[in-house]
């Protein structure tokens, strides 16, 4: 830890105001829904996709407090920089701030007004208990505070050695801080947490510090905490500005130039606000207040991440720890990819179009400097976090819906050496001897490893027969089938097989197990949960494994009605109708497995009860981890009357519409229309559906139907 003193300067760059929409849908939106309980989203500023947001810390560790914030909590840390949106391990929390009044009781200093907060759509405010007023707003890479203090003197607590902390009580491993005296600190730190990373940042005041203490540092903090007295005089008023960077200073400083060079905290906020209006004013919803409330939070949600972590000029720090300059200017981290292939990429692709070709390079340049695709990236680095590769249905769906602005031949390079060369979690040398993961060969989720690993083969397989390469498509086709050798004829379920081909015993379906309770043979889930992998791709290839559709449609029943003895949330058990959990993601798809059924009622009755049962307008509203707008996404896609089972495809299948009448404006598209017909309480399924007056007979949606606009019509009934 380094602390020294320069000269300060500063260049200001006039800012530049665009006008917002004329409805304004952020007023719609509620950050605090997903903040009480396991939802871990947080409630403060961000912009759409953006490198910063600023926002309160309750806690710095914990799994309740992964985003730092939970709604019941009153104990206030202060107020960092950077976290993610509804994950389910702790991670960032850059650069703490904490406005402390000159004269207060330790008690009210660290504790806040509850029924003061206020959040919407790039600002938040809270009222702490020694009267010092905090507000919060952000550009994309820059957070901006203001705080009114009860009387002319402040303090103010900067801390360095804070963050969001996983298992570490270590976190920060180097530092170098430079404080200009009385107006700038700037500086860099390296910490290990999730990922190893590295963040630099400049902080500015509208006034100069009087005073500086650096306080008594902990037997392991390699960080300063500072506390900073400022003279406020009668306007009792103190604005800081903390722009972040993946690359330098000297990137900090540019970014701040170029989005934040003045003071005007309501400018900011108002910019703010409209450029989320610009994003959720894509899609129209005719429902009632509360309807719309839960579907713009969700949207809004949704938008959250990945992070463009790029800075202004275009440079970013890759896997490798190399800078370099991106491709279009954007890189993009936050890459949650177990989770948001399902649905949050798909609808991505489908309202904000104009990005998916650089969150796809970002993809790639990560293959370049790691030699495998991102699993779970954050801050540029990969966490390795969940099993699989499921960067590779992402880049499929992508080419599969149009999109050209990268190098295909390029991407299916990546996605053949990703699924050929072994790499943290990805054993194919053992994967290939027995075509199938056996659990003494390894130490945990044998059999959600082979089933995950089975549809990103069919995933590479597909990509290879597109682009004309018939050995590589003829290799992982084979590959995508090694899921029906860990499947058992008696019991009926997918189980864990040794390397001498015996199953593991004893053996129950009702049990989850995760890395938390090895061993085990399932990711969060249990044998029930696992059992609809496959389906995502090779629904015709389960149907026979069962012994046709009439078994499918039982099995599909049992699913939904067989109760469990207990829940583990930390298993996955959450959110619970029969065996299929809602709260985790392996399930998601299933409900909308009935369309290929002759029952498909049965499955829209089951998204009514999960929408009406699991999505609440209320801080309580959201039931499992969000997991960066996975939760919200299916949601979003329960209101259309669709939904991406197959999360490496482009087509959609239908299920049943949550709402009287959504319209898409999709970038560059014509706009594409949603209306359910007779929609209410008591209609819950549908009779008949037309897309543009033409009766529809499949249950499957092509792409290139929402792509070219026009109307998707219900005729809703009662069940």
């Amino acid at each position: 830890m380094r602390i020294c003193f320069a000269l300060f300067t500063a260049c200001c760059l006039a800012g530049c105001r665009q006008a917002a929409p004329q409805e304004d849908y952020a007023r719609y939106v509620n950050p605090f829904i997903g903040t009480d309980g396991t939802g871990h989203t947080f409630p403060g500023p961000s912009m759409p996709f953006g490198m910063v947001q600023p926002g309160p810390d309750n806690r710095d560790q914990g799994w309740d407090y992964t985003s730092g914030y939970q709604y019941r909590d009153s104990v206030l840390l202060g107020f960092s920089q950077t976290r993610f949106s509804g994950t389910g391990i702790n991670e960032m929390g850059d650069v703490l701030l904490m406005p402390l009044a000159a004269a207060a009781r330790p008690e009210a200093s660290f504790r806040y007004v509850k029924p003061s907060e206020r959040a919407e759509p790039g600002y938040y405010a809270v009222q702490k208990q020694d009267s010092v007023g905090v507000e919060l707003t952000c550009s994309e890479r820059v957070a901006f505070h203001r705080y009114t203090f009860p009387e002319q003197d402040a303090r103010l607590l900067v801390s360095l050695q804070h963050g969001l902390r996983f298992i570490t009580d270590s976190l920060v491993l180097e530092s170098q801080v430079e404080l200009v005296p009385g107006g700038r600190i700037s500086g860099f730190c390296r910490t290990r947490n999730w990922v190893e990373r590295r963040y630099f940042f400049v902080i500015e005041f509208d006034r100069a510090w009087q005073g500086c203490d650096t306080l008594a540092p902990g037997p392991r903090d390699k960080a300063p905490r500072l506390m900073l007295r400022f003279p406020l005089g009668a306007e009792r008023r103190l604005q800081v500005k903390v722009a972040l960077s993946a690359v330098s200073v000297e990137g900090a400083e540019q970014n701040l130039r170029a989005e934040l060079p003045g003071w005007d905290f309501e400018r900011q906020r108002r910019q703010a606000r409209a450029a989320w209006n610009r994003y959720l004013s894509r899609v129209e919803l005719e429902a009632p207040p509360a309807r719309r409330t839960l579907f713009y939070t969700a949207l809004y949600h949704l938008l959250l991440q990945p992070s463009n972590i790029a800075d202004a000029d275009g440079r970013y720090r890759g896997a490798d720890d190399s800078v370099a300059q991106a491709p279009g200017g954007a890189y993009y981290s936050t890459f949650s990819n177990w989770d948001i292939y399902r649905a949050a990429f798909p609808l991505l692709q489908l309202l904000v179009p104009e990005r998916i070709d650089a969150m796809v390079q970002s993809m790639l340049l990560h293959h370049r400097a790691a030699g495998f695709l991102p699993i779970w990236s954050a801050w540029g680095q990969d966490s390795y976090c969940m099993i699989g590769n499921h960067a590779i249905p992402m880049l499929l769906s992508a080419y599969e819906r149009g999109f050209r602005g990268f190098d295909a031949q390029e991407a299916l390079r990546a996605m053949v050496e990703t699924s050929s060369i072994s790499h943290v979690n990805s054993d194919w040398q053992l994967y290939e001897r027995f075509g199938y993961y056996p659990f003494d060969s390894l130490d945990n989720e044998s059999v959600s490893r082979t089933l995950e690993s089975s549809f990103d083969d069919a995933c590479v397989a597909r990509m290879a027969a597109l682009l004309g390469d018939s050995a590589a498509a003829a290799r992982f086709g084979r590959r995508s089938f090694y899921y029906q050798h860990l499947f058992d004829p008696e019991t009926g379920f997918f189980r864990g097989k040794d390397s001498r081909g015996q199953w593991r015993s004893p053996f129950d379906p009702l049990k989850a197990t995760s890395p938390m309770n090895n061993p085990g043979d399932y990711t969060e889930a249990n044998a029930w949960q696992y059992f609809w992998t496959s389906a995502q791709q090779d629904v015709p290839g389960l149907k026979r494994l069962l012994g046709g559709e009439a078994a499918f449609e039982r099995k599909l029943d049992a699913f939904f009605s067989t109760e469990s003895p207990a829940a583990d949330k930390f298993l996955g058990q959450e959110a619970l109708i029969g065996q299929y959990a809602h709260g985790n993601e392996p399930g998601h798809h299933v409900i909308y497995l009935y369309a290929f059924t002759s029952r498909p009622q049965r499955g829209h009755a089951l998204i009514r009860q999960a929408v009406e049962s699991f999505y609440r307008a209320s801080p309580d509203g959201m039931t499992g981890n969000d997991d960066c707008g996975q939760m919200s996404a299916w949601y979003l896609f329960a209101c259309m009357g669709f939904y991406p089972v197959n999360g490496g495809g482009a087509d959609v299948v239908l299920g049943a519409p949550q709402a009287a009448r959504i319209v898409i404006r999709r970038p560059g598209s014509p706009p594409f229309v949603i209306e359910a017909r007779d929609f209410s309480e008591a209609n819950a399924t549908w009779k008949t559906a037309f897309l543009n007056g033409q009766p529809l007979t499949s249950p499957v949606l092509p792409d290139a139907a929402l792509r070219a606009g026009g109307t998707l019509t219900f005729h809703m009934t009662p069940q």
